[in-house]
């Protein structure tokens, strides 16, 4: 989140530097990731945000930096036309020392021109001579100094300035219009010099995506008082009774839903204070309406939305129209402002009336009542929404807002009404409207906001530091906690703009973490453990695991972790006619999301959601995963948790490279190669490969795959049925599942270990032609027990199929390498061993040398 330094000071007094905020913010949870000098002097480099013996935290410094004595207020008295040239005109500007004429091309200058003296001058951002600006005519932010110039017959050595060239935003239309008020001469920096902290809003601090909330930590780190958003609001109007109604069907989806009426506004663009805030958090000044209802979302925290409500006052046939929160009815769709039409799946909460779906609730409004230049009566909607439902929404709609970014995370409801009554006077104070009196509020499932019990000792427990009851209390006020204390007692009242403090031990944790945050996790001493240590004992199945892990990640594959729930409808997928049935799954009994409400039963349905995922944006994927799933056993209360090895890979071998790669797509084999390097370095002892049929593999590229005759795991192509339900590309996509338990219990934790040899191998070649249903893995195991321990390695080469083979056979070509540790062998050896081979191969295989 980015936030403007300007709009903090509104709420709270900084007497820090911005330095230093920045560092004491991240020491308190909220990592400043970046700061963004807009105007005011900026260090060169990085800034140090946290030092230790162990490591050392920086934070990004960027922006620009506006020199006071060439960067100034200018005034312009007159816009006239430039002789030479129709695009460009010439304006009279005084910076407070003398009078200038400069020389801009700025289209919102363009309806001034020719009018004589102004009748109300235009205040802009002036650059005089030598100042340093961003170049507004190139890419990305170039440094650029002004020049003293001839521009088609004129000369120029200044500029009025746009948001570009200061850094304010990218925006080079036109040059900034200041407000009015703004003094003429005075340094631009010392009027609206900022800076701004791009702020990592993790999801346990989602109270503090809003200006308040970021004040509010601020207050409580430094003590300094809080200034609260003024939330009064002129009520001049009649009363909004009667005049709209408001009906919500499912009170766990939406808990409360606020609307405010204001009348005879006027459709213009918002002050250019509000503009720049908006662009320096981020966002882009539309008109002073909806400027209103994000800049109170800004504030408050409190995501709003503004319907035209003349048409929805038509939708209801001229009457009071209802305002109706429900899920989305079969085939429903709606058109959103983004003009995307989308079809609505059945747990999408809308925001309706009588005549249909009006928005998207919690994510984005729709386009049919949006609010346009002939808007004059707007309805203004402030609500709360089920977090996970907006989560699940977003997800399965691929949309993203503002909005939705706060209601994901969870927005209390009680910031609904604070919210309206904040945009209303926003709205009447920039648009000359008439608000309406009092609201509309249908609360039917206000939150438990649970008080918390604890004391000095949990305290000094849980922290290892003593703190007294005043101090605690003192921390937890600052932070909007209600206290009360009792000898080193205290209780800590949850304030109504938080859904993060549970109940129990889980809220006494909640609120040990706010006391060593804002007391300062730099500040709590290190203490050495004064229990005595086990005694150390290994753990060969963890070693096992952690080996496997390496050796898959040393083979080019990346390890992901999915989740553990699901629903049976995902898992299904990975069969061609996704019948399932939930009896054999154990259900949770409070999921967390209506899409995570099993516990899975197998890894392969993860992680070819997690290809669908990234297909489109990775070229190349080779993942694995190592974790349980859940399976019933008759009879038994909890599930048998067996830990799986599913290793999936797709797309080419080799990513694009300068000296050439082979972009050939990874298939059947490529994994078979994975795969036996693995068992190898696991030392698996006699692993073989059987070919076989599965569901959801294709028939004739799938093989089982055992070790000492018991089954390991299975691998193969996945089946073009079970592919076409999932959004993959065309190149095939090749995995593995293996039964990790039992690979494990088939690995000794000693193996025997051969010394490099010293006396040179013999290598030849040996090609036979053998029946086509024979495996190449028999030939090779035929030859290494025939040819005994002088067989060191044989691999297969070439295979051939064709006249010369004959028909129904194949031809196989191996490398050999005879290799005796402990002398040189002789030609006469090897020939003997060559012959036993031979015989063998051909009395057990029916296999002849090829060419005889």
């Amino acid at each position: 989140m980015k936030v403007p330094l300007s709009w903090l000071k509104d709420y709270v007094d900084i007497d820090l530097t911005i330095e230093e905020l920045a560092r004491q913010l991240t020491m308190a949870g909220l990592e400043v990731e970046e700061i963004t000098y807009v105007g005011l002097p900026k260090p060169s480099g990085k800034v140090e945000i946290h030092s230790s013996a162990e490591s050392r935290q920086e934070t990004k410094i960027s922006g620009i930096e506006w020199d006071p004595d060439k960067i100034v207020v200018g005034e312009i008295s007159e816009v006239m036309p430039h002789p030479n040239a129709d695009r460009l005109v010439l304006c009279r500007l005084n910076d407070g020392e003398k009078e200038h004429t400069i020389l801009t091309g700025a289209p919102n200058l363009f309806p001034y021109k020719g009018q004589g003296p102004l009748e109300t001058t235009l205040k802009v951002a002036y650059a005089r001579e030598g100042a340093q600006i961003f170049d507004g005519h190139q890419a990305g932010q170039q440094l650029m100094t002004l020049k003293r110039a001839k521009i088609r017959g004129i000369e120029s050595y200044s500029m009025a300035c746009s948001e570009k060239e200061l850094g304010i935003s990218d925006d080079h239309e036109g040059v900034i219009l200041l407000d009015p008020e703004a003094p003429t001469g005075m340094p631009l920096v010392s009027y609206m010099g900022d800076a701004v902290f791009d702020i990592a809003i993790t999801p346990n601090i989602a109270r503090d995506t809003n200006i308040q909330g970021i004040a509010r930590e601020i207050a409580a780190i430094t003590g300094n008082k809080l200034r609260l958003v003024d939330t009064n609001t002129l009520m001049a109007g009649p009363s909004i009774d009667g005049r709209v109604s408001i009906e919500i069907q499912q009170p766990e989806l939406n808990p409360r839903f606020v609307l405010g009426l204001i009348e005879n506004i006027e459709i213009r663009p918002s002050p250019y204070e509000v503009q720049r805030r908006l662009h320096l958090a981020g966002m882009r000044p539309i008109n002073n309406i909806v400027d209103a209802t994000n800049y109170a979302m800004l504030e408050t925290g409190e995501p709003l939305h503004a319907f035209d409500y003349d048409i929805l006052v038509e939708r209801a046939g001229g009457k009071s129209p209802t305002i109706i929160t429900r899920t989305a009815q079969p085939g429903e769709t709606l058109t959103t402002l983004d003009g995307v039409d989308h079809q609505l799946d059945d747990f999408t909460v809308l925001v309706c009336d009588t005549a249909g779906a009006l928005s998207i609730a919690g994510v984005m409004g729709g386009l049919e009542s949006e609010v346009n230049n002939t808007t004059r009566n707007i309805l203004l909607e402030g609500a709360a929404w089920n977090f996970t439902n907006i989560r699940r929404t977003i997800s399965s709609q691929r949309m993203s807002s503002e909005a939705a970014y706060r209601f994901s995370r969870g927005v209390h409801p009680a910031l609904a009404e604070n919210g309206v009554r904040r945009c209303l006077e926003l709205m009447r104070q920039w648009s000359n409207g008439i608000v309406s009196d009092g609201l509309v509020d249908n609360y039917p499932l206000p939150p438990l906001d649970p008080p918390v019990e604890f004391s000095t000792q949990d305290v000094e427990r849980w922290l290892g530091i003593y703190l007294e009851p005043d101090r605690i209390a003192d921390i937890l006020s600052r932070l909007g906690f209600s206290v009360e204390v009792q000898g080193d007692r205290i209780t800590a009242g949850t304030p109504a703009n938080r859904l993060d403090i549970g109940t129990g031990i889980i809220g006494k944790a909640d609120i040990m973490e706010e006391i060593a945050r804002i007391y300062g996790y730099d500040r709590i001493p290190e203490t050495r453990l004064s229990d005595t240590l086990p005694v150390q004992q290994g753990n060969l199945t963890l070693d096992i695991e952690q080996r496997a892990r390496d050796l898959l990640v040393n083979l080019g594959l990346q390890e992901v972790i999915t989740h553990r729930l699901t629903v049976p409808q995902s898992e299904a997928r990975i069969y061609p006619d996704q019948t399932y049935s939930e009896q054999g799954y154990f259900k949770i009994s409070n999921p967390i999301s209506s899409d995570r409400i099993v516990l899975r039963q197998n890894l392969l349905a993860s992680l070819l959601q997690v290809v669908e995922r990234n297909m489109r944006v990775a070229k190349r994927i080779a993942i694995f995963e190592i974790g349980k799933i859940y399976l019933r056993e008759e009879n038994e209360k909890f599930p048998k948790e067996p830990r799986k090895l599913a290793v999936l890979i797709a797309g080419p071998r080799e990513l694009p490279h300068w000296q050439g790669s082979d972009e050939t797509a990874m298939d059947f084999f490529d994994l078979k190669g994975i795969l036996s390097a693995f068992f190898t370095n696991l030392h698996l002892p006699a692993v073989e490969y059987v070919p076989t049929e599965e569901p959801s593999y294709h028939p004739g590229k799938c093989a089982v795959i055992y070790s000492q005759e018991k089954q390991i795991g299975i691998f193969g192509e996945i089946h073009p049925l079970v592919k076409g339900h999932y959004d993959l590309l065309d190149s095939p996509v090749v995995a593995a599942e293996l039964d990790f338990e039992e690979i494990t219990s088939l690995i000794s934790p000693q193996y025997h270990v051969e010394p490099t040899p010293v006396f040179p191998p013999i290598l030849e070649d040996l090609a036979v032609v053998v029946d086509e249903d024979i495996q190449v893995q028999e030939v090779i195991n035929e030859i290494l027990s025939s040819g005994g321990d002088m067989v060191m390695q044989v691999e297969l080469f070439d295979l051939y199929r064709g006249g010369q083979a004959g028909e129904g056979k194949k031809s196989l070509a191996f490398s050999l390498k005879y290799q005796n540790p402990y002398r040189t062998l002789t030609d006469e050896e090897v020939s003997e061993i060559r012959n036993n081979i031979i015989k063998q191969l051909e009395k057990n295989l029916g296999a002849r040398l090829r060419g005889e």
